[in-house]
């Protein structure tokens, strides 16, 4: 009895950190112009659309979640992207979480690609197009050590620092976020050959895949722009700082409750959910 009490508090516990927000339930793209409103973290998109989930360059995972929505310009920049790297000869691109139809806060793992311009693609390049049931329940590979301060050498393939380094020399493209141990990796790598790595950002998981963030539309008003990274190639003093040990005892961040939506977002939510 006892255990099955535990059993049914987990359950609701766990019902209740990844229950649906109010975006889960749009699920057709707001029509009109494609318009990405408020910020990367607190936002939503009139008229996105829906990558297509068939082509020779890339494949889809995870369909059944419907994360495969976003601005115009961010179909376009996957498809640039797998397009180049099939010329090339590397791979198949893997992509990951793009957007909901309308935007807005996912019920778990992310505060972002709430505006039509964040999309996860995986680090690795399969040679082979990979099953359906791979691509609904995909196995990422761990490129970091467990020591967090090196990629596993077996697993670390030039054609990975040629996929991230395509991405960021993409105009588009303002951002790019992988783990610290990645980030060093492409600074040992990278040669005389460095000012993409500005948009390379060091950031927290992010082991597995890479995550590419593009630009405001210019025609999107409401867009809220990123200030840009600082000068410089980010591989001296701000990327060691992510190797320092925390500090025992150090207190934990509390967190905070999201932010209302932008007052557009609000509309739309007042207007299809609500």
């Amino acid at each position: 009895m006892k255990k099955a009490l535990c059993a049914l508090l987990a359950l609701c516990a766990s019902s209740a950190v990844f229950a649906a927000t109010p975006w889960q339930k749009i699920s057709h793209p707001i029509p009109g112009s494609a318009q990405s409103i408020g910020a990367f973290s607190n936002g939503c998109i009139v008229g996105a659309q829906a990558l297509p989930l068939n082509d020779d360059a890339y494949q889809v995972m995870r369909t059944d979640q419907r994360r495969y929505f976003g601005h115009p310009d961010l179909v376009r920049f996957i498809q640039r992207l797998s397009g180049e790297t099939h010329r090339l000869g590397m791979g198949t691109v893997l992509v990951g979480d793009m957007g909901m139809p309308a935007g807005g806060r996912f019920n778990g793992g992310h505060a972002s690609h709430q505006t039509g311009l964040d999309v996860d693609i995986f680090l690795q390049l399969p040679k082979t197009r990979w099953s359906a049931a791979q691509l609904l329940k995909p196995q990422a590979l761990d490129l970091v050590a467990r020591d967090g301060k090196s990629v596993v050498p077996s697993l670390w393939k030039p054609e990975i620092g040629g996929l991230i380094k395509l991405a960021a020399l993409d105009d588009e493209v303002t951002r790019i976020f992988v783990n610290p141990a990645i980030k060093q990796q492409l600074c040992l790598d990278a040669g005389p050959d460095r000012d993409w790595l500005r948009k390379v950002r060091p950031w927290f998981q992010h082991r597995a895949h890479m995550h590419v963030r593009l630009r405001c539309p210019a025609d999107s008003l409401e867009c809220e722009e990123q200030a840009p990274p600082p000068p410089g190639d980010g591989c001296g003093e701000e990327l060691q700082s992510w190797f320092i040990p925390a500090k025992p005892g150090g207190q934990a961040p509390v967190k905070k409750a999201p932010p209302p939506p932008p007052p557009s977002c609000q509309a739309l939510l007042d207007e299809h959910v609500l």
